[in-house]
């Protein structure tokens, strides 16, 4: 599947540089989980056979990524750590003539991984000004791992190829009913054609009665950078921290802003919920695990009082199995 886009009043402009660095925050402490994440990093919970952050960053370099940016903090080094080369592992392997394709997607080239400590958690803004001197003068991506997004292509090579006709920033949006519009940040939205958005403005998690659309930032940027000389005078906003949404606001109207709606799905493993809900959804996905996860959850659903589950989100992936 490939994207189409029509660009409004489109016209030529000089190269753009190629979005090749991609930044990764993966310093929060996870506390939604606990006990689970006391020692082992949020981004580190597998949904079935793959942490959390294997997916993100197999879909950044679907998206043509080279160089990874993780920004850690205390507690962090498993992370990096599932990127290296495990000799003992295998060794091991290899002599009980297991093969080793299964890791090839946890080799990363040497120089290609960059780790930059945020030793305060001040918000995302703060988290991606920490990597001001890796990004450089370069455009640069933005994945949230905790926001997992399942599509083909996946959602940043879909950006990836607005970026190529547009430049300028981006952010990948969705449609969520109303109600739901305070705990994210909201793009104001100018022109539509198809996936493509204008943003006119953005807030971060605005009173429902106060929200300029109901288009909802989902954890997925191409930004340029000048970006980081706005976060460094950026004041705290919602939560008391610096939030990046009010940084890219404040660049509305100097640069180019658009919003691609994402072709797919998105599962917010920052909750609980959701995080059972990517690993059922996926796992019924899977010719290996499909059939005896299809009978367990039918067993769910015959049980006493399985009719009273709601048919949404869990209830509609129970549902889904009957």
């Amino acid at each position: 599947m490939s994207m189409h886009f029509k660009i409004p009043s489109a016209t030529p402009g000089p190269a753009r540089k190629r979005v090749r660095k991609a930044v990764f925050p993966v310093a929060g402490l996870g506390t939604r989980f606990l006990p689970a994440t006391k020692a082992v990093p949020k981004e580190m919970l597998p949904i079935i056979d793959r942490p959390l952050i294997q997916y993100a960053v197999d879909e950044a370099r679907e998206a043509g990524i080279e160089e990874l940016i993780f920004i850690t903090g205390r507690g962090k080094t498993a992370i990096v750590e599932h990127f290296d080369t495990a000799f003992e592992l295998e060794a091991t392997m290899k002599d009980r003539a297991k093969a080793l394709e299964i890791l090839e997607p946890t080799r990363i080239q040497p120089g290609n991984l960059l780790t930059v400590r945020q030793q305060v958690p001040l918000g995302l803004g703060h988290a991606i000004w920490c990597a001001r001197a890796v990004v450089g003068d370069e455009p640069f991506a933005v994945l949230l791992p905790d926001e997992l997004m399942i599509g083909a292509p996946g959602c940043l090579r879909q950006m990836v190829d607005a970026y190529d006709m547009l430049g300028g920033n981006l952010v990948s949006v969705l449609e969520v009913p109303e109600e739901e519009v305070s705990s994210y940040g909201v793009i104001a939205p100018g022109w539509r054609d198809g996936a493509l958005t204008e943003v006119k403005g953005l807030v971060e998690k605005p009173r429902r009665e106060d929200a300029p659309s109901n288009l909802i930032i989902s954890g997925r940027y191409i930004l340029q950078p000048e970006v980081m000389r706005t976060l460094e005078t950026q004041e705290k906003g919602a939560g008391g921290e610096i939030q990046l949404t009010d940084a890219m606001a404040r660049m509305v109207g100097d640069q180019p802003f658009h919003a691609v709606t994402f072709a797919g799905r998105r599962f917010d493993c920052g909750s609980k919920a959701g995080f059972v809900e990517a690993t059922l959804t996926l796992a019924l996905e899977r010719a290996d695990l499909a059939a005896d996860v299809r009978a367990i959850m039918q067993k769910l659903l015959d049980r006493p009082g399985a009719d009273s589950v709601p048919a949404t989100g869990l209830g509609a992936v129970l549902a889904s199995a009957a």
